[in-house]
């Protein structure tokens, strides 16, 4: 199998706890906020589900029917899925993977646009940044006072830290462009 995704990882994850079919994976990614990590489509849940499986890191250990829905298969993970899901995310915790995030892209060709321009869409990212802080926030707040616990809430963590730092940034570049200190090239000029 090639490297393990982010949705196969979370997969095994999730099937340490129980054996799980598809559509309860699907439900126990939402209910604990990890499809905000993890890319999740139904038809790529299932792909990923039909992968592993064909890994042979996780097994069928029966099924269900509902009514006169189609049967569901359940599945459970595999002493050898346990194992590449640990070494996968050793991997993912000690290494630096490139990113291109879009931001970074934007803010490298930020010349292109006069200098009224560019503060009008930092200023409007600043307000995007700040709605989504707080909704980090408060998705903290509501899953500490669950008590969940504090390993269970990291992401939310890392999140918190990355929108911050997106923001400080985005308030000094507006700042500095305001003052001079930063000045847009003649290209954006028209």
């Amino acid at each position: 199998m090639r490297s393990l995704t982010a949705l196969g990882l979370a997969v095994l994850r999730l099937l340490t706890d129980q054996p799980q079919h598809p559509y309860e994976l699907q439900q126990q990614l939402r209910e604990q906020g990890l499809d905000r990590v993890v890319k999740v489509t139904h038809g790529a849940l299932y792909n990923t589900v039909g992968t592993l499986a064909k890994a042979e890191l996780i097994e069928p250990v029966g099924s269900s029917r509902d009514g006169r829905r189609p049967e569901r298969t359940v599945y459970s993970i595999t002493a050898t899925g346990r194992d590449v899901a640990r070494d996968r995310l050793r991997e993912l915790m000690a290494t630096l993977v490139p990113e291109y995030p879009a931001y970074c892209v934007a803010l490298a060709f930020m010349s292109l646009l006069t200098a009224e321009d560019a503060v009008g869409r930092l200023e409007r990212r600043c307000v995007l940044l700040e709605g989504r802080l707080a909704a980090a926030q408060a998705e903290y707040d509501g899953s500490a006072g669950r008590h969940v616990p504090r390993v269970g809430l990291v992401e939310i963590l890392h999140l918190r830290a990355h929108l911050q730092a997106d923001l400080d940034l985005t308030r000094a570049l507006i700042e500095e462009i305001h003052s001079g200190r930063l000045e847009l090239s003649a290209a954006a000029r028209p």
